[in-house]
């Protein structure tokens, strides 16, 4: 399979749907993630573009991290350069002004997890299978982005816990934990993924892009400095078509039609 198979992109109604399709367990290498941080910059870069789906061909897996054959067998020169892709992923997901979300109905481990951690929302579908950050059981620890993520969504002491022991959860406790967003059963989550993200692709993309970056700019502020970032992003709205026409829609008792 060519690496420019592995990574599916299909774009919809403002959904840009990112899929991966490296069988059996969409582990990765350095081009795979140079092909999937592409694509996302690509449907980041796309005006008709509002949302943008990550998830999985496979029923088995979404992402298992790093293919550990070729981990093993790469120099640490190597793998540097493939956690450095990686990383880049994460950016790309981060910096996108897309809101970027996650469906997973499969084993998410290692970097996958930290991949969807990434994201501005985690959909999840009922199941049995593992949700974790193993990294400890190799000696090491998360490198894209996994720590500090894992403790923003879950708390220091989940988060320790599930760190040091490199143990995985269920989808069940991953949801109660606060890691994923919505949990659907089985037979309806491909329904509900698209029913939520069409949703959400109906939204004011530049109110919705302010509102992500000030969520991921808020953490890292005083409370005053979050106050006047608050004003800059609204204040860069007002005058916007959306603005305008959310206020015009009210005032009508329609359905806004947004840009």
């Amino acid at each position: 399979m060519e690496v420019g198979e592995e990574i599916l992109i299909k774009k919809e109604s403002g959904v840009a749907i990112i899929s991966l399709n490296r069988p059996k367990a969409n582990s990765y290498y350095q081009g795979f993630l140079e092909v999937l941080g592409h694509a996302i910059i690509e449907a980041g870069n796309d005006d008709a573009i509002k949302v943008i789906l990550i998830n999985s061909t496979s029923e088995k897996f979404f992402c298992a991290g790093a293919d550990i054959k070729i981990f093993g067998t790469n120099t640490t020169e190597r793998n540097v350069e493939m956690v450095k892709a990686a990383r880049a992923v994460s950016d790309a997901i981060t910096t996108s002004n897309k809101i970027v979300v996650a469906a997973v109905s499969g084993h998410v481990l290692g970097g996958g997890l930290e991949m969807i951690m990434a994201c501005d929302i985690r959909l999840a579908a009922e199941g049995d299978y593992l949700i974790g950050l193993p990294e400890v059981k190799l000696g090491l620890m998360p490198g894209n982005g996994g720590t500090p993520r894992l403790i923003d969504l879950i708390g220091a002491s989940r988060a320790m816990e599930l760190l040091l022991t490199g143990n995985s959860i269920s989808p069940q406790k991953a949801y109660d934990f606060g890691l994923f967003n919505q949990l659907y059963t089985k037979g309806e989550f491909e329904q509900k993924v698209m029913a939520y993200v069409n949703s959400l692709a109906l939204g004011p993309g530049e109110a919705m892009a302010a509102i992500k970056h000030y969520v991921q700019k808020h953490k890292g502020m005083t409370w005053q400095e979050s106050l006047n970032y608050e004003t800059q992003c609204v204040d860069s709205l007002y005058d916007t078509f959306d603005a305008k026409e959310g206020f015009q829609a009210f005032i009508e008792k329609r359905v806004p039609k947004f840009k």
